[in-house]
């Protein structure tokens, strides 16, 4: 059954804590993101001069000034690429029952002065007492322009899922919007966003109380939807990562139609390229009455 009033954002671990607990549903959460910041260094130039007699020309000895610097990538006409593997998952066997869970995830970023270009693509695969419980397929390109106003970009989307867990056959997204950097540096990011998205889905649906009992009925649609999303990024003396992309999906036709996706992650930096992480990841659709939880714990290759 689907409640009146859909979240908004969610803190991922307080949605594990509270559902323990008993007085917390995904239903009642707000996203509260940390807000952390760096200021940049100035670094200014002196011009220093040297007087000579009249019989010999008078040099002027010129410093060339620096330019103001900053650890925002959107400032600078330099390339700077980013990548990364994350291989996580559990296992759990015991006398009577036995289940495992392997999350896989790709990202590349490739980001100037004027544009950024996200790709990211993930698989979950799971299994419990010999039944697949979930095969989660999801990829998504985006691509940033910053032309306009400071701090503030366009956006444009791509991304399709399969899901197992979610009754998704195939679902497809594309469409654009605007965004806003709250904060750009290299070691906190927080931006938020909205936007509208064209859908294709193609769903299957468990119908209950027919001749056969419960049937499965294909459910295939169009549909426009407003997509917000919060994304940060906090990076903590250099070796400790905290990082996360929230977003909620209302369909235009109504409220009560909506997606629900929160992305968590910890990491502590092992050396320069290696990471150990904790992932939490939370997804709900209500068109086909379905959400999962998981948790898994895992190493983080990025460069």
């Amino acid at each position: 059954m689907v409640a009146n009033n859909p979240p908004i954002g969610l803190v991922g671990f307080l949605i594990i804590c509270g559902k323990n607990a008993g007085f917390l549903t995904p239903m009642n959460h707000f996203l509260i993101g940390l807000v952390l910041f760096l200021l940049p260094v100035s670094v200014l130039a002196q011009k220093d001069s040297t007087s000579r007699t009249d019989t010999v020309p008078r040099v002027k000895d010129t410093i060339p000034q620096v330019k103001k610097t900053t650890d925002s990538v959107h400032y600078t006409d330099a390339t700077k690429y980013r990548w990364s593997w994350a291989a996580t998952g559990n296992i759990n066997n015991t006398n009577t029952t036995s289940s495992y869970l392997i999350s896989n995830a790709v990202q590349l970023s490739a980001a100037r002065k004027k544009a950024a270009l996200n790709l990211n693509t993930s698989w979950v695969y799971g299994a419990q007492s010999g039944n697949l419980t979930n095969n989660d397929f999801t990829s998504t390109a985006d691509i940033n322009m910053y032309k306009t106003l400071r701090h503030s970009y366009y956006w444009g989307l791509i991304t399709y899922n399969t899901s197992l867990s979610l009754r998704i056959n195939n679902l497809f997204q594309s469409g654009a919007g605007i965004g806003y950097n709250v904060l750009d540096k290299k070691t906190a990011v927080i931006l938020v966003s909205d936007g509208i998205l064209y859908e294709n889905g193609d769903l299957y649906q468990m119908h209950y109380g027919g001749p056969a009992g419960a049937e499965t009925i294909q459910d295939r649609y169009q549909a426009l939807r407003n997509s917000f999303r919060l994304k940060y990024r906090f990076v903590i003396h250099e070796r400790i990562t905290l990082e996360g992309v929230e977003l909620i999906q209302h369909s235009l036709a109504t409220i009560h139609n909506y997606i629900l996706n929160l992305n968590a992650a910890g990491s502590v930096r092992l050396n320069k390229w290696l990471n150990v992480t904790a992932a939490f990841t939370f997804n709900k659709f209500t068109r086909t009455r379905s959400e999962n939880t998981l948790v898994t714990f895992g190493f983080t290759v990025t460069r």
